[in-house]
């Protein structure tokens, strides 16, 4: 997930997302929290919370979070960061600071986006609380097996 601005843009995140986060093995956050105390109940929640602070995050998030994560989940080489630039060039651009990586998950934008170049995978899984210009909020899953992301759906919320 990303970009939840919560609560600034909803009080809660869907209780969808949160069924979500009870039942992952890992809970990625691309930044945008606002408020320390979702910070607080997804690190209660999820049985492990990846996490970056975005532009709208301040001190006490920044304090707690990094500007990029990097971890290695079941041979897949992740890392997230709140902000990647304009679209336009957005893949090589990636594949230029994050030649070690297997997955990129990034926000900003609230706009979802699944593209592959050079081997790099980049994901934004949207908002869950905040559509923009997009039918729908969104967030991601993603499955890995064998060493390798077998599968990524995007869920969009009514």
């Amino acid at each position: 997930m990303a970009d939840t601005h919560v609560p600034k843009r909803a009080r809660d995140l869907p209780e969808r997302l949160w069924r979500a986060v009870d039942g992952a093995d890992v809970v990625v956050h691309a930044g945008d929290w606002v408020d320390v105390a979702l910070f607080d109940q997804l690190e209660q929640r999820a049985a492990r919370l990846v996490g970056v602070y975005g532009n709208n995050d301040g001190p006490a998030l920044r304090a707690r979070l990094p500007e990029v994560a990097r971890v290695e989940l079941d041979g897949v080489r992740l890392a997230v960061v709140h902000e990647t630039g304009a679209a336009a060039g957005r893949e090589a651009r990636c594949a230029r600071r994050f030649p070690d990586v297997d997955v990129l998950v990034f926000g900003h934008s609230h706009i979802p986006w699944d593209t592959t170049t050079d081997g790099l995978r980049l994901l934004n899984p949207g908002s869950p609380t905040d559509r923009r210009r997009q039918p729908y909020a969104t967030f991601m899953t993603a499955t890995i097996d064998g060493g390798r992301l077998a599968e990524v759906t995007l869920h969009p919320l009514a």
